[in-house]
């Protein structure tokens, strides 16, 4: 008699897609400590070096995996793309959003925040031919405009530096991801962020090394423990589920998944900094990720099949 355990792996394989949103979801899980984690920092220590400082540490644990594993030293074309990617989320993200959460709270930055999966979303349909339907944009506006009426909503005086700083970071993160997600089809995902520390690590070592001579790196405990986590985690492991999240599952639907991360910072940064965590703050959270149920279904046509 034949047994029938044959069968079981096709009929409890999961799609590419569904596999796509598992890893966006374990990437997001581990950003959303990011800006909490940011703000014990930048409590003690330099901007520069929080925001910087991250990338020296993962690009020293980069090499190590690259040599470890024998990877292939990237073309021209490649290291000229992954520099947009460094560019995105090695530097422009880490600096700005650090400047940014000395002005606003981690909470505050958070909701921000929850704009980068429509910028993600526009310039996934610029550069990698991702064409949305229409309902999907309606329900990106949706969650965007939540996040720019609560901020202005909440804050007496508008618009501050800091939201525009935290704007700034989302703008080039978007980029950062996009591009990411793009070469993570050819390189692999944990390759992708390993080069892309890399390439960077000549044009961040000097500011870093130049900020540590200034500021020194008087810190309590609590505050290395934030730049630890940004280091090891949110500038390391996590874009190795996430950019694995975009290439599986397509840049502009996974990116949405992001969404859910507004509502987790809100609640690490009010268990952790003791910050206040709204009734009008969770309201406009739940807004925000509702759309995602409506985002997930929405078809999405592609410039071009993408293979495993």
């Amino acid at each position: 008699m034949q047994s029938s355990t044959a069968a079981i792996p096709q009929t409890t394989r999961l799609s590419r897609e569904t596999r796509g949103f598992i890893f966006g979801f374990l990437g997001v899980f581990i950003f959303s400590f990011t800006l909490p984690m940011t703000r014990l920092a930048v409590h003690d220590l330099d901007t520069t070096f929080v925001g910087l400082g991250r990338a020296v540490v993962a690009a020293c644990l980069a090499g190590i995996l690259l040599l470890v594993t024998r990877q292939p030293i990237p073309t021209r074309r490649q290291a000229i793309r992954l520099l947009v990617v460094a560019l995105g989320v090695v530097v422009g993200f880490p600096l700005l959003s650090s400047w940014a959460l000395r002005q606003v709270p981690a909470s505050h930055g958070a909701l921000m925040n929850g704009l980068l999966p429509m910028a993600v979303a526009i310039v996934s349909a610029l550069w990698d031919g991702d064409r949305p339907a229409p309902l999907f944009w309606v329900a990106a506006l949706i969650g965007s405009g939540t996040v720019i009426g609560f901020v202005l909503f909440s804050s007496s005086e508008g618009l501050v530096a800091g939201d525009l700083a935290m704007l700034g970071a989302v703008i080039i993160a978007s980029i950062g991801y996009v591009e990411g997600g793009r070469m993570s089809r050819e390189m692999g995902s944990w390759q992708t962020i390993c080069w892309a520390l890399i390439v960077s690590f000549p044009f961040i070592i000097i500011p870093v090394a130049n900020s540590v001579v200034q500021n020194g790196l008087n810190a309590s405990p609590t505050a290395w423990l934030g730049f630890a986590y940004t280091c090891v985690f949110s500038m390391f492991l996590g874009f190795f589920a996430w950019y694995r999240g975009l290439a599986l599952g397509g840049i502009a639907r996974v990116g949405q998944v992001q969404l859910i991360q507004a509502f987790l910072t809100i609640i690490w940064s009010g268990l952790f900094l003791g910050e206040q965590i709204t009734p009008l703050m969770l309201g406009a959270a739940a807004v925000v990720i509702g759309m995602i149920a409506i985002i997930r279904r929405v078809p999405i046509q592609k410039k071009a099949a993408v293979t495993n």
